[in-house]
């Protein structure tokens, strides 16, 4: 059973709270850096992916909301955590935390200079939090219709991206191996726009024509209701970001067109616009659209 520090996840909800005041939707860590609340379908005979459309806590980072009300229910339940993670993707910001570790043979911060001198960008004033380990996290905002997805030591050795999915260790959280604290005079920056040069190297390669060219999936109407219950579930501050990957799905298996209208339908519902909507589910269409054959 986990030891509770009750003046650490005292500490935690504080700053936790802190962060949600700053458009960052957060969940609570434990010590291990893990996500503090454990699945609830870890016991069941044969689990299906959830992202929280049951309604019940512990889905990880589906789970990160900035209204305090669901933020402190979240501790609540979680009464030994000492930390919590920000959620990276979503609205407003769309976070991407760039991750130079310190565990690695190379120095990943010499890295990260030789690739903005090699691709010609540079690194803007932005929030840098420093970790227990010597490490630092880079916060950069990316644009609202294009995921990140996360990588380790793709982009360079020892260099870990943390995009749509994915979380970051939000400073003053209390850890195994110490404290997360913000680099002096960064605190109250805000999360610098991710240079295009760099944003283009954090994103896939393109898929080849010859993948393209392979026929979708055989899907039903019960996958696409099952992404319309996705966006459903959605809380603020994941509305945008839930959209924008049920709309990819819909469209990756070949029914988007058919699902247009009941996502934005369930989207309204969670609060967009309906222009909103549809901009975001367009975005969706031109990003997973087939390249055309080479000749």
């Amino acid at each position: 059973m986990a030891t509770i520090d009750r003046r650490a996840t005292t500490l935690a909800l504080a700053h936790a709270l802190s962060a949600a005041e700053r458009g960052l939707a957060v969940i609570p860590l434990s010590r291990t850096k893990l996500p503090a609340l454990r699945s609830p379908h870890r016991d069941d005979p044969e689990p299906r992916p959830c992202h929280g459309e049951c309604g019940r806590l512990g889905h990880g980072v589906y789970d990160a909301s900035t209204e305090p009300r669901r933020i402190r229910e979240l501790f609540a339940a979680a009464p030994w955590a000492t930390g919590y993670g920000i959620a990276c993707g979503l609205h407003p910001h769309h976070l991407i935390g760039v991750d130079l570790d310190t565990k690695s043979a190379t120095d990943s911060s010499a890295a990260l200079r030789e690739l903005a001198l090699r691709h010609l960008f540079t690194i803007p004033d932005t929030v840098v939090v420093l970790t227990p380990s010597g490490g630092r996290h880079l916060w950069l905002s990316g644009p609202p219709d294009v995921v990140v997805p996360n990588s380790a030591s793709r982009l360079a050795p020892g260099i870990d991206i943390r995009g749509a999915g994915g979380y970051l260790v939000g400073p003053g959280s209390r850890t195994e191996h110490g404290v997360y604290g913000t680099a002096p005079g960064t605190s109250r920056l805000a999360p610098a726009p991710c240079p295009p040069e760099l944003l283009r190297l954090l994103l896939p390669p393109p898929a080849s024509p010859a993948r393209a060219r392979r026929p979708a999936p055989a899907v039903d109407g019960q996958q696409g209701q099952g992404l319309v219950q996705f966006v459903l579930a959605a809380h603020a501050g994941q509305r945008n970001t839930r959209l924008f990957w049920a709309a990819c799905r819909a469209y990756e298996n070949g029914i988007g067109p058919e699902l247009t209208a009941p996502l934005v339908q369930a989207a309204v519902r969670t609060g967009l616009s309906e222009r909103e909507a549809r901009s975001t589910i367009a975005s969706a269409a031109r990003m997973t659209a087939p390249s055309p054959p080479q000749a």
